[in-house]
């Protein structure tokens, strides 16, 4: 099931004297969560409006709406900021990694179930996807090559896997 709302980052000190705060950025890229006008607060999802946000290092530094003060963005330390799907359009064959997570993985041509994403590794080159079935785990590619398709909604991944990937040797 998609999640409405996807972690974004997550405020770890305030910054300067006007109320700014120092987010740590879960998605892509500093750079991307720069983009949004609007996030959401916590587990109660409250809309927050973006003033103005700048990347400083791997960090975003942001004014949010309503905290003019460092007193008043020190409420918000460890804050969790999340975002609507809606506000970001994906490239085709492109997927949050919360809606990959926990996805079963078979195989394409026998249907052989290998067991379930748990975590997406990312690397310079591509992504890796670790797969947990029963006792053992299991690393596989993002590539073409390896990965058939991918139905979010239906909650399957299929893969075509490389000769010797799920070797027991």
């Amino acid at each position: 099931m998609k999640k409405e709302y996807l972690e974004a980052g997550k405020i770890v000190s305030t910054h300067g004297i006007k109320g700014e705060v120092k987010i740590m950025p879960y998605c892509d890229s500093p750079e991307l969560l720069c983009e949004f006008d609007r996030l959401f607060l916590g587990k109660a999802h409250s809309e927050i409006n973006i003033e103005r946000s700048r990347v400083q290092k791997n960090m975003v530094i942001a004014k949010l709406e309503g905290f003019n003060t460092p007193e008043e963005a020190e409420k918000l330390r460890n804050k969790l900021l999340y975002m609507h799907r809606d506000d970001l359009e994906l490239d085709e064959n492109t997927y949050f990694i919360q809606d990959l997570i926990g996805l079963e993985v078979r195989d394409a041509d026998s249907d052989v179930v290998y067991g379930t994403i748990d975590d997406v590794i990312e690397t310079g080159a591509n992504d890796v996807y670790s797969i947990k079935g029963g006792s053992r785990s299991y690393l596989i590619p993002a590539i073409a090559d390896v990965v058939v398709s991918t139905d979010i909604d239906g909650g399957v991944m299929l893969i075509r896997p490389l000769e010797g990937l799920f070797d027991e040797n």
